[in-house]
């Protein structure tokens, strides 16, 4: 018979017993019938053979039930973990359905099941299992968290079967996860036992020698050990208890791993560890005299032996900030001895032993995201005061409403904010990835730069190198890492484009036969209406203007420059300035002559006042300068009121040609909400309007406002009303007013 193959007579025997101890410790727990369906289930799998050995040979049937047992007798989980666990192999091997679970065992069962199920598929993604990513990752994705305490539970019971194999490699790779990933998380739960374990037996296996040479150097010195623990005390017990305190001493063996530790960090032998046990001085002392108390026993301790200052810890006065409160000090005792002794009162021993994760921290391991320390906490709680399944719940780390965590195709974890894209996740990767990406592929399936991530994805970016930034890129990334190297890629971009549009006019000009002149070529800008050197090559670059029409300009200028061509009009100066008769440069009101701006205006020298920035259609004043030129400023510009009063007679009536002109700049203010994402909105308002360009912005926010500055280009008053219009459409602005 399969079933009877399936088992050696060794392991039906261990099976018989182990079920036989599980079964009487969760007798109050296991609902009628559970035993026997479980027992179907299980024949069902083996006689159809769908049940397999891992690659130590371990039965699966054992390997769950011992798993079990250590579930409810270490851990102390109940029914449904326990039936959970019996049934994991059968879930796993297919011989059983979730839904047939759920309908033979209840919700609960079934959900402990998806749960395990679905860390297992992350477990085989990933080839970090040692980082700290991937525990964050394993608690994201428990669904409560006995799917994690079943998780140690399985390792401690494969670390306890794998002692005499042969598959060196596999028993390797099992142990370092043991140490780096199972040993930290069950220390954080408070799990001390199997955490000490774990780390024990995972030193058994990497370290063999260093293991063996420790445990023999202990088993030699036990009894000298307790021996001497005992000299130590009796005078000091006689001694408190003359002093007339209530009180407990306990003294304890370093495991030996933490014995490993301190030789590695010491760089000593076993003998060279003079603090391989602690003695524990717990007093039972009411609030009010808990400090004065262990105070008392410092003294009486020092008065007996010699203390060492530098090993001096007082976390009574002080507690740390986890709120472990405690005395530590290291006295030479008889033969010379360093000894180690740690003073607290049993509350205080409690909140060290159990509450808020404190042990685990004094031990130095490093605490990971400040969400997985009190999910853990949580998690240690619910433990303690025995709570099931009901409260476990609440305590489910909840960490996709932060982060992300996803998979390169080789395994390796990176992690995101929440929203993260495709694009965010190539920046993460490198520069060149993000340049280049046009996609990605997930779960087999292609996706677009936009995509947003989920926990668990495996994202495989798609590049080409025919790809480069865009500007509409800085909508889609969510990230700041990913946003300032758009940003830089778009300037880099911008800076070479302009390069080549320089090189290609200089090229221009020498086929033209023309002589290249940084004069020249600066008055050619000014006439074509730009006054820096990079928005001009930027233009000649984007196509907006005409190679050509600058190479004909500079020829033009050229000829002017070096006198050449007759001037067709000298220059005025504006106290000479007479308006001419053509109608298009001078109109007649009732107030008298008035200066008409036009872009095509010859013969005058007149300027936009930086101090309001006037823009077609706005009412409009000119005002003489000192040199002889003419400023056209806003009628409501804030120096007007000045001007007029102390230079009146400089004041020239202005008014604009019914032609508009180049496009101007505008500096706008914004107040509103310092909301996330209102930068973005209001950019791509303006990114979205034609004719209307970003020059700069300017950001401040303080009190949880937002106070930002903008300077565009456009070209009248009739787009700068629509775009104000927009502006205070976007949610959180409160108000947007011209400079």
């Amino acid at each position: 018979m399969k079933t009877a193959k399936f088992f050696t007579d060794e392991e039906s025997i261990r099976i018989q017993t182990v079920q036989k101890e599980l079964f009487a410790l969760a007798a109050d727990v296991v609902q009628e019938g559970d035993e026997e369906k479980i027992s179907l289930y299980l024949g069902r799998a083996v006689e159809q053979g769908m049940l397999q050995r891992d690659v130590f040979g371990i039965n699966p049937i054992v390997k769950d039930t011992e798993t079990a047992l250590i579930v409810a007798e270490e851990i102390g989980l109940t029914r449904g973990s326990v039936v959970s666990v019996l049934l994991w192999s059968m879930v796993k091997s297919g011989a059983a359905s979730l839904d047939e679970i759920r309908k033979d065992f209840g919700e609960e069962v079934a959900h402990i099941l998806h749960g395990l199920m679905r860390i297992r598929e992350v477990y085989a993604k990933s080839a970090t299992v040692g980082s700290e990513n991937f525990r964050s990752l394993l608690v994201t994705f428990a669904e409560d968290m006995r799917v994690i305490l079943i998780m140690i539970a399985n390792r401690v019971c494969v670390m306890r079967q794998i002692k005499d194999n042969d598959n060196v490699e596999a028993q390797r790779k099992v142990s370092m996860e043991a140490a780096y990933l199972y040993a930290p998380l069950a220390h954080k739960l408070g799990l001390y036992k199997l955490k000490s374990e774990l780390e024990d037996l995972s030193l058994k296996y990497l370290e063999h020698d260093a293991y063996y040479h420790i445990k023999e150097k202990l088993n030699e010195t036990k009894r000298s050990r307790d021996a001497y623990i005992e000299r130590f005390l009796k005078p000091l017990d006689e001694k408190l208890q003359a002093a007339g305190l209530h009180y407990h001493m306990k003294g304890r063996t370093k495991s030996i791993h933490s014995i490993w530790q301190k030789m590695q960090k010491q760089h000593v032998d076993v003998d060279g560890v003079y603090d391989l046990f602690a003695i524990r001085i717990i007093l039972q002392s009411p609030p009010e005299r808990e400090k004065m108390e262990c105070w008392q026993v410092f003294s009486i301790i020092t008065d007996m032996y010699q203390s060492n200052p530098k090993r001096m810890r007082d976390w009574l006065s002080v507690p740390k900030s986890n709120g472990y409160e405690s005395l530590h000090i290291t006295v030479l005792g008889p033969e010379q001895k360093w000894v180690e002794v740690q003073i607290r009162t049993e509350r205080m021993d409690d909140i060290a032993e159990h509450g808020l994760a404190a042990h685990w921290r004094y031990k130095g391991i490093r605490s990971g995201e400040s969400g997985v320390e009190e999910w853990l906490a949580g998690v240690r709680s619910a433990l303690e005061t025995n709570d099931d399944a009901q409260l476990m719940d609440q305590f489910r780390l909840d960490l996709k409403e932060d982060e992300v965590f996803v998979f390169t195709p080789k395994g390796d974890i990176f992690k995101l904010p929440t929203g993260a894209t495709v694009l965010d996740f190539a920046y993460h990767i490198h520069s060149k990835v993000g340049n280049q990406c046009v996609g990605a592929r997930i779960g087999g399936k292609n996706v677009t730069i936009r995509q947003k991530l989920q926990s668990g994805d495996q994202v495989e970016i798609l590049t080409n190198s025919n790809q480069s930034p865009k500007q509409d890129w800085l909508g889609i990334v969510t990230t700041t890492r990913a946003r300032a190297k758009v940003r830089q890629s778009l300037k880099e971009m911008e800076s070479r484009q302009a390069l080549l549009a320089k090189e290609e006019l200089e090229r221009k000009m020498k086929n033209k036969k023309l002589d290249y002149e940084e004069p020249v070529l600066m008055h050619t800008m000014t006439k074509l209406g730009y006054r820096i050197v990079t928005d001009f090559y930027a233009a000649l670059a984007d196509g907006k203007l005409d190679m050509n029409a600058v190479l004909e300009a500079y020829a033009q200028q050229q000829r002017f420059d070096h006198g050449e061509v007759e001037k067709q009009a000298p220059t005025l100066s504006a106290d000479q300035f007479v308006m001419p008769e053509d109608e298009k440069t001078k109109r007649q009101t009732e107030q008298g002559d008035v200066l008409v701006i036009d872009q095509n205006l010859k013969g005058l020298d007149f300027q936009m006042a930086k101090c309001c920035q006037p823009v077609y259609g706005d009412a409009v004043f000119g005002f003489v300068t000192s040199g002889g030129g003419i400023k056209i400023h806003r009628e409501d510009c804030p120096n007007a009121p000045q001007l007029r009063q102390r230079f009146g007679y400089r004041i020239v009536k202005a008014k604009w040609a019914g032609k508009r002109g180049s496009q101007y700049p505008i500096t706008l203010r914004v107040i509103g909400n310092d909301d996330i994402g209102i930068v973005n909105n209001i950019t791509n308002i303006i990114s979205k309007e034609e004719k209307i360009l970003l020059r700069s912005i300017s950001i401040d926010s303080n009190d949880g406002l937002f106070n930002g500055s903008l300077t565009v280009m456009l070209d009248d008053t009739s787009r700068l009303q629509q775009l104000i219009k927009k502006l205070k459409t976007v949610k959180g602005v409160k108000n947007v007013s011209r400079s």
